[in-house]
């Protein structure tokens, strides 16, 4: 087989078999296969799409390219749980705590950023010290003795998927339910879990913004999933506006830190407490979701899901005195504030277009080979529904450089709509799939 053929059939709307999949994949992970031209291929698979039957073959494909770990050692069930990515969202630093502080292992190989969102291993990085790159053996170390590990892929996990993911952020082929899928799919059928739970986002701050899409995503990885012999479910969430009040890294994880102490936004909150509840069900911990959701919201009243996340910065290396002094996280120098031009209410937001701006403050990656600025951040003083007045300041810019501020100021103002009709609330879970 030769790449170049495999790119000219997928850009003439061929279906690949197995073998050629296989192929492209384990080119790809080997070096022999450059970047060029699988960058060709994953955009003649975005434009043309992938079948079932090659998604099925890709996720197989990139799952064993690698390891596929076990926990033979760590009693009861391990659950894990993925959002599909938006501007702000940061619950797998408040239920991943929550979660082991309950007793159910969770064992989290997360991204990085991808597209205009922030990824968690990104967000855990702005705490000095905190090492993602654990080796198998540390993550095993880590997850036995606080029950949580945060990490990113391995040399042994899904190495394939690694390779791809970091493309198609920086060639645009991220939005993409194929694509999406095998790369989700693939790392967390890695990790050892017994079942899965998923964030599927839509609305304009997410991948999918049309809400059939993400509907459609969530069914194919629950089907995945549950192909595999994993329990899963999906919840389809908002994303047609900020999650919380912060996005940027370091802010992130103050919000984070809010929540866990009782405080913080009220969306952010309840969905991490819901998501949370899910994974205690999975993991037999509770009989109900409904159990589960009290199971949460004690042990964060408590101060036991807090002293967890303290637990797990340690173990992994970093300064866990972040969790009592802010000021140890990375912080940005200068402030700029984005005003409302008008009066009214405000009627919706394009949020993507916050997470583009905060990429070219230095929040995200243009380029895989990109350093990311972690002090660089916009704090949101408004949601949909709010009546706002002209002149009053709806972000802060949180930032280092002036290089951009003017484009990424005039892009955050051009995304807000004010009306002069008051909007319905938004419903933070919109539906479930595979409940």
């Amino acid at each position: 087989m030769r790449a170049v053929d495999l790119i000219r059939k997928k850009r003439d709307s061929g279906e690949h078999s197995r073998e050629e999949i296989n192929f492209l994949t384990s080119g790809c992970t080997r070096g022999e296969i450059p970047d060029y031209q699988m960058s060709a291929w994953l955009m003649a698979a975005w434009i043309r799409g992938l079948s079932r039957p090659e998604i099925a073959a890709l996720t197989e494909a990139m799952l064993h390219s690698g390891e596929v770990v076990t926990f033979p050692e760590i009693a009861g069930k391990k659950v894990d749980k993925h959002s599909t990515g938006g501007v702000g969202d940061k619950t797998s630093l408040i239920l991943a705590p929550i979660v082991a502080a309950g007793g159910v292992s969770v064992p989290m190989i997360s991204g990085r950023g991808l597209g205009h969102t922030g990824g968690t291993l990104d967000k855990l990085e702005s705490i000095p010290g905190f090492n993602t790159n654990l080796t198998l053996g540390d993550f095993r170390r880590v997850l036995g003795a606080c029950g949580m590990a945060l990490i990113g892929q391995t040399a042994e996990i899904a190495p394939a998927d690694k390779k791809i993911y970091a493309l198609r952020d920086v060639t645009s082929t991220v939005e993409n339910v194929g694509l999406i899928c095998a790369s989700i799919m693939s790392k967390k059928l890695a990790e050892g879990i017994d079942a899965l739970v998923l964030d599927v986002k839509t609305g304009s701050g997410a991948f999918m913004q049309k809400e059939q899409d993400s509907v459609h995503l969530a069914e194919l990885m629950v089907e995945t999933a549950q192909r595999m012999g994993k329990k899963a479910v999906a919840l389809i969430t908002d994303m047609d506006q900020p999650l919380g009040r912060f996005a940027g890294h370091s802010h992130e994880v103050m919000e984070s830190l809010e929540v866990l102490k009782g405080r913080g936004a009220a969306d952010l909150r309840d969905l991490s407490i819901e998501l949370a509840a899910w994974m205690f069900y999975f993991g037999e911990r509770t009989k109900s979701v409904v159990e589960g959701r009290v199971l949460a919201q004690t042990l964060v009243a408590s101060g036991e899901a807090l002293e967890k996340f303290k637990q797990g910065i340690a173990l992994q290396g970093g300064d866990s005195r972040v969790v009592a002094d802010y000021s140890l996280l990375p912080q940005a120098k200068s402030r700029a504030e984005v005003k409302s031009s008008a009066s009214g209410f405000l009627a919706a937001t394009n949020c993507m277009e916050f997470g583009v701006a905060l990429a070219m403050l230095g929040g995200g990656r243009e380029k895989k080979e990109d350093t990311i600025d972690p002090g660089v951040g916009l704090e949101f003083h408004t949601r949909i529904g709010d009546r706002v007045t002209a002149g009053e300041t709806l972000v802060t810019i949180h930032y280092n450089s002036d290089a951009k501020l003017g484009e990424a100021k005039q892009r955050i103002a051009e995304s807000f709509h004010i009306s002069e009709q008051q909007q319905p609330d938004k419903k933070l879970i919109r539906r479930l799939v595979g409940a």
